[in-house]
């Protein structure tokens, strides 16, 4: 049988505390990637949603201005799928999306002076990375507190008075 002497136990110490070293840098390591990681994602979503409700503010628009709208918004958000006003087969939207933060089909709405849909937004909580340098077609401010306050509208303008609808 061996005999430890106090360098070998020493020395099985200091490789101990080496090893926990490394696995705390690793750690550190992971938790840095990980948080890298997930604002990347946040980013993405963030991305896809400005897409998203730029497609529906766009279908909400072609329903108001095609002719069989007489300038009136969408009742609901599946009559962007099919407008059953014509014989015709038109779609405004190929297919209802689903807001990419919440992953659901649920979307909040911004019901239109007269009546209808003139707008969509997320019901999604916590505050948006992205403040500024939005598509001009929003005309939106920088600073949105929350993704509630991103919403993606269409404002019907009178052609002659230039007074909104």
């Amino acid at each position: 049988m061996a005999r430890r002497t106090a360098a070998g136990s020493a020395q099985s110490g200091v490789a101990y505390l080496a090893l926990l070293i490394v696995i705390a840098a690793i750690g550190a390591a992971l938790g840095v990637t990980g948080s890298l990681w997930h604002e990347a994602q946040r980013r993405e979503k963030e991305r896809e949603l400005l897409f998203v409700g730029l497609q529906y503010r766009r279908a909400i628009q072609q329903y108001y201005e095609s002719p069989a709208s007489q300038n009136r918004y969408p009742p609901t958000l599946e009559a962007l799928l099919l407008d059953e006003r014509t014989p015709a087969l038109r779609r405004f939207l190929r297919r209802p999306y689903r807001d990419p933060l919440t992953n659901s089909g649920n979307w909040g709405v911004v019901p239109a002076p007269q009546g209808g849909i003139m707008g969509v937004f997320s019901l999604a909580e916590g505050k948006p990375i992205k403040q500024a340098n939005f598509p001009p077609e929003l005309a939106w401010e920088s600073g949105k507190s929350s993704y509630a306050e991103w919403q993606f509208v269409y404002v019907a303008v009178n052609p002659i008075t230039g007074a909104k609808f």
